[in-house]
């Protein structure tokens, strides 16, 4: 045993002297699985992946990725999928902290990543310029997320460096004024448009793209300004955390103008209209990532990088699923169909009752009760008889039976089935009252549902991209600005244009008609499901009017359009015609209801712990 360990000995202390003698520097040598800051600093190639995972990590309340569910959590859908989600009917009241962000992991990253740029990167002056422009333009968006969630934040622009003596005061930073976030974001896009680069591409940050956040920013920097101190009691905080002069409403109200109309007349980019069709133009919007003229800025999804998402297996319409499982979960409601006008200008409610509302009115077809209306309407929703993929989405909830004095209605729980007459009683796309992943509002979702082959298919999935800026919202944005600023005409040129797109007459608004109802009207059925509601709710302080928690407020309520066929065989006039229904959507519980405390979101305990500077938000 001892000359075994002897030998041993022997064995260690030459491999010792070897390694000693042939490199001294064996124990210093760089690792080889982690890159070094002088590695990835100084390689265009590594930085930009570094960016690119920013861009990942941007923050949103609702993409195709993440938070989609929440787009039936207002009044443009509810949910019809699994019961799993069915607390999304059953708001009893919007939480504090529901909205909130605190995302300063992402911020001190980007913070690092600057002074990485600054201090090791010996790349060319003016590729370390583009990359600081790109970042900083990352870092003002980020900021707005949280402004327009939290009111004013911790301005943190440098990294923060705890230096473990007990004292943490240094690095805990006090909010900043709501103005001066808005602020920030402003003078941030002037100082790096022009630095930007990344001309003409949709996905990473450019000169346009950083035009579109300040026209959106200033918009609402803007509508804060005007409307909190038309409130009764205006939502502020002593320190300016919360609340902005109204002496400044004009001035973010013309940066807004101002950025939009840069980015209108540049002639870069044009109202999509490819297609005659106006309906499936609208739709194919989203659609279409071939040269689309429309989208400024994108987050993209591609096969070839094995980048999918699963929205359209979700959400696709019940008779058209790929797949065993999902479908049908985001719903439209009929609170946001009947918000489509007609093409004459008659006000979007459907015809379903007689004048007196003695009788229904009866149709030949199903979709005769949505002719000659907004084709943004057939682009944004699938309602009963539209065709998509090929294939009628056929809606009927059951069969309404004459019986000499009434109707008896007669509904059944197999989708697709058949009456006693031989003929439909419940559609392969029902509406069903209880059915688990069919509409339960009559009506389906088509904005962003994916129309190739297999894409709702668990297998193969979409590549569909969530669009978060393009020229309609511009348009919207400079319409609206223009309209606070008393530039009427100006206004109704930039609504008409989009109207026009829809399928109105040219001018079909004369300067009458422009009002602050018809501008809030045009971005509610321009922008659905694009993750505008709530923000623009919010910003014009009528959140908690629209949704009061009251059962006898209709825009509080979520409802269904729900379609019959007619069995009358005295009435010929009648017999084999569809007649609706106008329901409270079964599945839909509780009103939506949203309090003061929610124009701003909670600041933790958590946060507040860590930081005795921050001020709570009001009502919390």
């Amino acid at each position: 045993m001892k000359s075994i360990n002897k030998y041993i000995s022997i064995l260690s202390l030459g491999i010792v002297l070897f390694f000693a003698s042939c490199q001294d520097d064996w124990l210093e040598r760089n690792p080889p699985n982690i890159l070094l800051d002088d590695q990835v600093w100084n390689d265009a190639n590594l930085v930009l992946g570094t960016i690119s995972n920013f861009y990942d990590r941007i923050p949103a309340h609702v993409s195709l990725t993440a938070g989609w569910v929440d787009m039936a959590a207002y009044d443009e859908a509810i949910w019809s999928g699994y019961s799993g989600n069915d607390w999304l009917n059953n708001f009893v009241q919007y939480g504090f902290d529901r909205w909130g962000l605190w995302d300063y992991g992402l911020i001190r990253d980007i913070n690092l990543s600057l002074n990485k740029l600054r201090t090791v990167s010996n790349l060319p002056e003016e590729r370390i310029e583009q990359f600081e422009a790109e970042l900083r333009f990352i870092r003002a968006y980020v900021y707005f997320e949280h402004v327009k969630r939290m009111g004013g934040v911790p301005l943190v622009l440098d990294e923060l460096i705890y230096d473990f003596s007990g004292d943490p005061s240094g690095v805990q930073v006090p909010r900043s004024m709501e103005e001066e976030i808005y602020d920030f974001i402003a003078d941030e896009i002037d100082e790096i448009r022009g630095v930007l680069g990344n001309v003409g591409s949709r996905t990473r940050a450019n000169e346009f793209t950083a035009l579109a956040l300040k026209s959106r920013a200033m918009l609402y920097a803007g509508s804060l300004a005007n409307y909190n101190s038309q409130m009764g009691t205006p939502i502020t905080l002593p320190g300016g955390e919360v609340g902005i002069s109204a002496s400044r409403a004009n001035e973010y109200y013309t940066k807004a103008l101002e950025a939009s109309q840069e980015i209108i007349q540049s002639g870069v980019f044009q109202l999509y209209s490819s297609n005659p069709d106006l309906g499936e133009n609208f739709y194919e919007l989203f659609i279409n990532k071939n040269d689309n003229p429309e989208v400024l800025w994108a987050q993209d999804f591609l096969a070839s990088a094995d980048k999918r998402h699963g929205f359209t297996y979700d959400n696709i319409a019940r008779s058209v699923r790929e797949d065993n499982l999902g479908s049908s979960a985001i719903t439209p409601v009929l609170n946001l169909v009947e918000d489509y006008e007609y093409l004459d200008g008659s006000s979007g409610e459907l015809n379903l009752r007689t004048s007196d509302d003695s009788d229904y009115i009866y149709y030949d077809d199903v979709t005769e009760v949505f002719a000659n209306k907004d084709a943004r309407l057939y682009g944004t929703v699938i309602y009963p008889g539209s065709q998509f993929r090929g294939n009628e989405i056929r809606m009927q909830a059951g069969v309404l039976r004459w019986n000499g004095n009434g109707y008896d209605r007669i509904e059944g729980n197999d989708l697709g089935g058949m009456f006693e007459d031989g003929r439909l009683l419940v559609g392969e796309s029902g509406p069903h009252r209880n059915i688990q992943e069919v509409s339960n509002t009559g009506f389906y979702l088509r904005k962003y549902v994916d129309n190739a082959p297999q894409s709702s298919t668990r297998g193969v999935l979409s590549t569909v991209w969530w669009v978060r800026f393009r020229l309609g919202e511009i348009y919207l944005n400079a319409a609206e600005a223009a309209f606070e600023l008393g530039q009427v005409d100006v206004a109704r040129n930039y609504l008409n244009a989009l109207r026009e797109r829809a399928g109105f007459g040219a001018n079909s608004l004369e300067i009458s008609d422009v009002t602050t109802d018809r501008i809030r009207n045009e971005r509610r059925v321009e922008l659905a499901f694009e993750d505008h509601v709530v923000w623009d709710y919010k910003r014009w302080r009528i959140a908690h009017q629209k949704w009061d928690g009251n059962n006898n407020n209709p825009d509080a309520v979520m409802y269904a359009l729900y379609p019959y066929r007619v069995i009358h065989p005295n009435d010929p006039s009648k017999d084999g015609k569809y007649v609706f229904e106008r329901i409270r959507a079964p599945r839909f519980i509780a009103p939506r209801f949203f309090r003061m405390g929610n124009y701003y979101s909670l600041i933790g305990n958590n946060l507040v712990d860590a930081n005795p500077r921050l001020v709570r938000n009001p009502f919390h």
